[in-house]
């Protein structure tokens, strides 16, 4: 790691942000991170669909794109601001407190793996209104469960609009719940994003 990129610790006001994807998902990451602040007062993780049994470069790939470190997460993780983490293959990432991440089984269910409404579910138990979730490009309907549950715990969803999807379908799914605070082109979303975490509420659960 350069050491130039090292961030501050953790608090316990730390805004949360999670980037869920699936087809096309790649591309819209990459365009994401490559836009943020290189200063981004949050911690990023990232749900990306992909086959369980096949190693990932994600993190790897991902951090030429941008000026943050970018690395695959690890159960227990400590979260830090400007810190981007990627799920590992087969695994669920998951946050186990307003501060860390934890890493559990895929096993066969949920379908969607790993699984996006489980990163927002625990992100909307422990984070509350300082979680963000940025429904990306994708198939299927995970995001949508999520969307519910940071909606309800006074967090904030973005999705992705329909012309800049590659598949809209995740995005669509999470703006059928009336839930969806902005649908964003993917130009305008890391703007979205650094402006969103810098006027944050900072209340969350402890």
């Amino acid at each position: 790691m350069n050491p130039g990129r090292v961030k501050p610790a953790p608090h316990h006001d730390l805004p949360v942000v999670a980037l869920v994807a699936s087809a096309g998902g790649l591309q819209a990451l990459s365009s994401v991170l490559r836009n943020l602040p290189s200063d981004l007062p949050a911690a990023v993780l990232i749900v990306l669909h992909q086959a369980p049994q096949t190693p990932s470069q994600l993190a790897e790939i991902l951090d030429r794109h941008t000026s943050l470190p970018v690395r695959q997460a690890v159960d227990g993780q400590r979260l830090t601001p400007g810190t981007v983490l990627t799920t590992p293959p087969g695994r669920h990432l998951i946050m186990v407190s307003p501060h860390a991440v934890g890493l559990i089984e895929s096993g066969a269910l949920p379908p969607a793996r790993p699984s996006a409404d489980l990163l927002l579910a625990t992100m909307a138990a422990t984070c509350g209104p300082r979680a963000l979730a940025v429904v990306l490009t994708g198939h299927g309907t995970d995001g949508q469960a999520g969307t519910r549950a940071i909606a309800r715990c006074g967090g904030t969803v973005f999705a992705q609009d329909q012309p800049s999807s590659t598949q809209f379908a995740m995005p669509d799914a999470a703006i059928s719940t009336g839930l969806v605070h902005a649908v964003l082109p993917l130009a305008d979303i890391a703007t979205a994003i650094s402006a969103h975490t810098r006027t944050r509420p900072t209340t969350a659960p402890r």
